[in-house]
């Protein structure tokens, strides 16, 4: 399984049509360009460039299609008028141009990545019907995009995942929080799969559902005291019985 990298070309240009109009009716054209890609040849990078207005996707330009398609009767009009024009063959150079630029940047942003610490938790204790709330929790990595899933014995699973919460740190570091409803069965293996540029393979973490660490040393200091304090109670006794049976041989 590989992740699906996403490059942002940054190719963002807003534009007001009318400059002096009320911000209430000012209208903007928006250009918004970016690259998709999943094989590390980059065989399968998409460039998209979106062009919109007012929000509105109106034109597009796809490297899978190699042309300009329209999403409005005046985008399609565009898309026409583009497809006849040197446009076209500029924004098909284009792709070559931006896989030199992710072979160049993509290097860069490696050597920087931090890998994330992943956390597995039970959320909500299992009880009666409902289920358990399992979260895999990962914190502290660079860059932004990750992609975190869950498996049931090596296989993905998509329905039973509820949630899945990504925010930024504040301090150039990011985190993700994915919930899965868990219900316990025997047998299985249930396992957070994190997909990172910091890392060429998947990071597998597997959910152990014996009781966590911190429980278990809270069981071994209860266990050591209570052996202590059975240890200190016998000597006593044993202290007792014989200082007992010491009054005894002693004659009046």
């Amino acid at each position: 399984m590989s992740l699906l990298k996403h490059l942002s070309c940054h190719l963002i240009f807003t534009l007001p049509v009318f400059i002096g109009a009320e911000s209430a009716n000012e209208y903007y054209l928006t250009r918004w360009a970016r690259c998709m890609y999943s094989s590390p040849d980059l065989s399968d990078m998409v460039y998209i460039d979106n062009f919109y207005f007012n929000k509105y996707l109106y034109t597009q330009f796809n490297s899978t299609l190699g042309r300009f398609v329209g999403f409005s009767e005046y985008g399609m009009k565009n898309a026409e008028f583009w497809n006849n024009s040197t446009f076209l063959q500029h924004e098909r150079a284009n792709v070559d141009i931006w896989r030199f630029n992710i072979r160049t940047k993509e290097s860069a942003v490696r050597v920087k990545a931090v890998k994330p610490k992943v956390i597995l938790s039970l959320v909500n204790q299992a009880g009666g019907r409902h289920p358990s709330m399992l979260m895999c929790s990962a914190y502290e990595f660079y860059p932004q995009h990750i992609k975190v899933s869950w498996l049931r014995d090596g296989k993905l699973m998509t329905s039973e995942v509820t949630a899945t919460m990504e925010m930024a740190d504040g301090d150039w570091y990011y985190q993700i929080h994915s919930e899965l409803e868990y219900t316990p069965k025997s047998g299985e293996k249930i396992s957070c799969m994190v997909e990172h540029a910091s890392s060429t393979q998947p990071m597998i973490y597997d959910w152990d559902p014996s009781i966590p660490e911190s429980e278990k040393n809270k069981i071994a200091i209860g266990a050591s005291g209570l052996v202590l304090g059975i240890i200190i109670a016998a000597a006593g006794l044993v202290y007792y019985k014989k200082k007992l049976a010491g009054r005894i041989l002693v004659p009046n």
